[in-house]
């Protein structure tokens, strides 16, 4: 009882009181904490890189006496390309590593505390009178 009733008590009526008691409910709700977004990025990078390459050529030197001076000589060169190296670049994905996301549920236990109230009957008397208690 949180309030004291102050009342003569009657012996001709019948009077009847209610006694109240807490009990304690406990329930769970889920609430949402945080959201994530899981993406992948892609991020460029320019490379140089110095790569040889050869030149096949055929040289044809034609060695021609000078008519009029027979120790001069004169060289006629002739180069003919046969073949050449070309670059090409092939660019290939390569996994890098891979990723794993998990979602991962706990259980936790938490202690709950909470004050309950109870009502209890109290008497007071005036005079000389002797109460009996008898629990219900």
């Amino acid at each position: 009882m949180t309030e004291k009733q102050n009342s003569q008590y009657d012996s001709s009526k019948d009077v009847t009181l209610q006694l109240h008691k807490e009990e304690m409910q406990i329930n769970k709700k889920r609430v949402k904490t945080a959201d994530v977004s899981i993406y992948k990025k892609t991020y460029t990078e320019e490379k140089q890189i110095i790569v040889p390459i050869t030149h096949e050529d055929l040289i044809i030197e034609k060695i021609v006496a000078d008519p009029e001076n027979p120790a001069e000589k004169k060289v006629e060169t002739i180069c003919i390309p046969l073949s050449e190296e070309r670059i090409e670049v092939t660019l290939t994905p390569t996994i890098l590593n891979d990723v794993e996301i998990n979602n991962n549920q706990y259980e936790e236990l938490i202690q709950v505390q909470e004050k309950l109230k109870e009502e209890k009957v109290h008497i007071d008397t005036i005079g000389d009178i002797t109460v009996v208690d008898n629990p219900l």
